[in-house]
């Protein structure tokens, strides 16, 4: 197993199924924010993501965690009614372990999900969780180094979606 592949992959937020994280064993869910559940520093939600946000709350303990500062995530966490884990620290997996054992939870029964590899996938493998990775919502064109890792992420993510395809419906791996 690389470290830089996700264990499911999914389109969109929408796209992640009660089943999906069931199946994967999961207890609590670790969100991205920026290109997972809204666009980038955006302070909204799109209503169909509430709403998948609602659904899910009803059966796993969810928790936003996020490499950006509590002054970006808190308001938005509280906004939509969840607890946060800032200044992660992502990929290293300190982050995901904090956010786990603030909600009561093992790494085992943990399911991250963003749309970064070299962030999101990588943190949730060497925290030893499983992980869906996302599609971005758009695309940054204003970070520099986001625009490199994308750049870099793109043979990988091509590579992991012609193999999804053979797993049929981007199974697991």
């Amino acid at each position: 197993m690389s470290l830089f592949f996700p264990t499911l992959y999914r389109r969109r937020i929408t796209d992640v199924t009660v089943e999906d994280l069931r199946r994967l064993g999961a207890a609590c869910v670790l969100l991205d924010v920026d290109n997972t559940l809204t666009t980038h520093d955006a302070p909204e939600l799109e209503p169909a993501v509430m709403a998948w946000l609602d659904a899910m709350r009803e059966e796993f303990k969810l928790v936003v965690v996020s490499n950006n500062n509590a002054e970006r995530v808190a308001p938005f966490a509280e906004k939509i009614g969840l607890p946060y884990y800032a200044h992660a620290r992502k990929p290293l997996p300190f982050g995901f372990c904090g956010a786990a054992k603030q909600m009561g939870c093992g790494r085992k029964q943990c399911v991250v999900i963003g749309d970064q590899i070299f962030t999101d996938i990588l943190g949730a493998n060497l925290a030893g969780m499983k992980s869906i990775l996302l599609e971005p919502i758009q695309f940054e064109t204003e970070q520099k180094f986001i625009v490199f890792k994308r750049k870099i992420e793109k043979p990988m993510l091509n590579s992991r979606k012609q193999r999804a395809r053979k797993e049929r419906d981007y199974g697991e791996r």
